[in-house]
């Protein structure tokens, strides 16, 4: 009876960190990082602060194991897009445009997961993902090397550049506002056309350009 009794708690001690976790993605995809406070995730999550910091010895190690829980999931999500069939280019534009859906899709989430400034452990965390989704360009761009789709370049290089005009034209200051498109296909569409051309040195003829309207 002990052990089982010694079970049942250890099961209901995980299904409070995974509540407190999800807890941390609801919160910090409607005010960011910045604005997420414990007692908020708690109170998402339906314990006390208290047990938040019985799991999380600190804000900025719970902010990172949230993080990368869904970091990876999204890395995932890109990784297998990434390794379908097709030529690397019809590859690498599949998966421009998957990260580029699920990043407009949920935009404040999406910057708060790539740059929005935080903890150090936010930051140290979120620094890996972003090295994991331009590893995925990155083998990509080498394959399109060595097939002859694109001219020799520094494929690490060009995938972090990539990793930029993602991060910048989607998501980050410099991006249009998300009311103020009249259709974000179109806005996946340049930015996807715009890597594609940047890897390849030349116009992507196949690119699905939506027009956006006046």
């Amino acid at each position: 009876m002990a052990y089982r009794r010694t079970e049942r708690v250890e099961e209901q001690l995980q299904d409070k960190r995974d509540r407190i976790l999800q807890a941390v993605r609801a919160v910090v995809g409607e005010v960011g990082f910045h604005g997420a406070q414990v007692a908020t995730v708690a109170e998402a999550a339906g314990v006390a602060t208290g047990t938040v910091y019985r799991h999380f010895p600190s804000k900025g190690e719970l902010f990172a194991e949230a993080l990368a829980l869904n970091a990876q999931h999204e890395v995932d999500v890109v990784a297998a897009v990434a390794q379908a069939d097709g030529s690397p280019s019809a590859r690498l534009a599949d998966a421009l445009r998957v990260f580029s859906r699920r990043a407009v899709r949920a935009r404040r989430l999406a910057w708060a997961m790539i740059a929005e400034p935080a903890e150090p452990d936010v930051d140290a965390a979120r620094l890996t993902y972003r090295r994991a989704f331009s590893d995925v360009f990155e083998r990509l761009i080498r394959e399109g090397i060595d097939q002859d789709e694109f001219p020799p370049q520094n494929a690490q290089a060009s995938a972090a550049c990539l990793m930029g005009a993602l991060s910048e034209g989607l998501i980050g200051p410099l991006a249009p506002e998300a009311g103020s498109l009249p259709d974000t296909r179109a806005l996946i569409e340049q930015i996807t056309a715009f890597c594609l051309q940047a890897v390849s040195a030349r116009h992507y003829p196949s690119l699905r350009l939506v027009e956006s309207k006046p």
